[in-house]
């Protein structure tokens, strides 16, 4: 009859719409469950932007330091290298060419010379003006 018939439809009915609100709310809980992950998501990935910006901030900066520290450094390395270069010349002993070790070993000869002909002089002079014998000698032939 109509009516059993009406009574299915309404238990289908009621049946359907129990499941459709079931399905329903669990995709209500869902998604209620994503958008709360996608907050937490959203939070972390906006504080890393900060931490990082904050980090790349502070490396630009010591990088900037390093730079000028790298500049300041290179600048005094180069005075010292030029001021050893200049010292180098003056303490390494450079080789003599022939002729200066020549002339100067003449002009040692020549002085040498001289000397000797002067001490030969004085000495002449010294023995002749000596004579006696020892300085006291007469005082200990008195005791």
């Amino acid at each position: 009859s109509i009516i059993g018939i009406l009574e299915v439809c309404e238990s289908d009915f009621a049946t359907n719409l129990a499941k459709e609100e079931q399905q329903e709310a669990d995709a209500q809980d869902e998604y209620e469950k994503v958008t709360q992950e996608n907050k937490i998501a959203k939070t972390n990935k906006e504080q890393d932007e900060k931490y990082k910006t904050q980090e790349s901030k502070s490396l630009d900066k010591t990088a900037s330091e390093l730079s000028s520290d790298r500049e300041t450094t290179n600048t005094e390395l180069s005075a010292v290298l030029e001021y050893y270069a200049k010292i180098k010349d003056r303490c390494v002993a450079k080789p003599e060419g022939y002729e200066e070790r020549a002339r100067r070993r003449d002009a040692e000869i020549s002085g040498l010379k001289q000397a000797l002909a002067v001490l030969n002089d004085e000495t002449a002079f010294v023995q002749r003006r000596r004579r006696g014998g020892l300085r006291g000698a007469g005082a200990l032939q008195a005791m």
